[in-house]
């Protein structure tokens, strides 16, 4: 029998999907999900316009237990440039502009909001 994932992660897919969707509406592309390096991972690898975008999902259940964006430190910045050269130079696009976004997401519990399937999102441009 598949093991279940934890709960943490599975939140954590979920504020992915959500941050891809309210991305995609705003004329982003993707061009990877979940990129994996030796220096990290990279939880989303956009386009928009000319621009490469290494975006940064942090989602919570609560925003009481802290801001999700806050959760992006200079170490985790140190990685995701990291990250982010070796992604640029394994499908030749060094030459691209690029730049860290960090797209905050909190879903609430279904006792906090009517609907649980509508996430908080907010979305911080080159950080």
């Amino acid at each position: 029998m598949p093991q279940q994932p934890d709960p943490r992660s599975a939140m954590g897919l979920l504020g992915e999907q959500a941050a891809e969707r309210f991305l995609r509406k705003l004329g982003y592309r993707v061009l990877a999900r979940r990129y994996q390096t030796p220096m990290g991972e990279l939880d989303l690898v956009m386009q928009s316009g000319d621009t490469v975008v290494f975006v940064e999902v942090k989602t919570r259940a609560d925003r009481r237990l802290a801001d999700p964006q806050d959760a992006v430190r200079s170490a985790k910045l140190g990685r995701m440039r990291k990250a982010a050269t070796a992604f640029l130079r394994a499908t030749r696009r060094e030459s691209m502009p690029a730049r860290f976004d960090v797209v905050a997401v909190v879903i609430p519990s279904p006792r906090e909001s009517e609907s649980a399937d509508s996430p908080q999102i907010e979305h911080f441009q080159d950080i």
